[in-house]
């Protein structure tokens, strides 16, 4: 069984923790090498020490994200943390290098997705890999077009596009039993003739 890099991206929203759960229920299996990838906000500022300390916020967050990792047994995890860059290409860059098989990314407002595909015509040219992107409810729609920026690549043929919704389980309501229907509901309230009425 080959081994497969599975990239996840990691970011301060409950959207890329619930995606990296996800793929530790649904698609890691034995032997994957799972990378988490975080880029923290790029900076124009000469100061190395505020880049210093993004990076290692950064890193915390992702030791955040091992810690659920290392609830499922046989994960081997990678850390990765750099610095983002005014495009916003800085992940396809990373995903590229290392080699990865699989991006999962957990959607919301400011998820890059939505970024590269709202700036570039085609996307699908970027990733050499598959592309899981875990939504949860209410599903992200454009102010324009009242459609998800992303659906454009469900029918791309280039692309090896996932776009996974996920929501709670709702049990309905289980409606009161209904009593059964009592031909006789006091049987004693019926008087059997035992003896025959005489003819008259």
């Amino acid at each position: 069984m080959d081994v497969r890099k599975v990239v996840v991206v990691v970011e301060e929203v409950e959207a890329a923790r619930s995606a990296l759960e996800w793929a530790l229920h649904n698609i890691i299996r034995y032997g994957d090498i799972i990378t988490l990838l975080h880029l923290y906000p790029f900076t124009s500022s000469k100061s190395k020490s505020k880049s210093r300390l993004l990076r290692l916020k950064g890193f915390h967050l992702a030791l955040s994200f091992q810690d659920i990792c290392n609830k499922f047994s046989n994960t081997k995890v990678e850390i990765v943390v750099t610095q983002d860059n005014k495009e916003g290409m800085k992940i396809v860059g990373a995903v590229r290098d290392i080699g990865a098989s699989m991006l999962v990314v957990g959607l919301h407002y400011q998820s890059f997705l939505y970024k590269l595909a709202m700036g570039h015509e085609n996307i699908s040219r970027y990733f050499n890999c598959r592309v899981i992107a875990i939504n949860q409810p209410p599903i992200i729609m454009s102010p324009q077009t009242h459609q998800s920026p992303l659906s454009s690549l469900d029918t791309s043929s280039n692309m090896d596009f996932s776009h996974i919704h996920i929501s709670e389980l709702e049990v309905p309501e289980t409606p009161p039993p209904k009593e059964k229907y009592r031909i006789c509901p006091d049987p004693t309230a019926i008087i059997w003739r035992l003896k025959k009425s005489r003819r008259r």
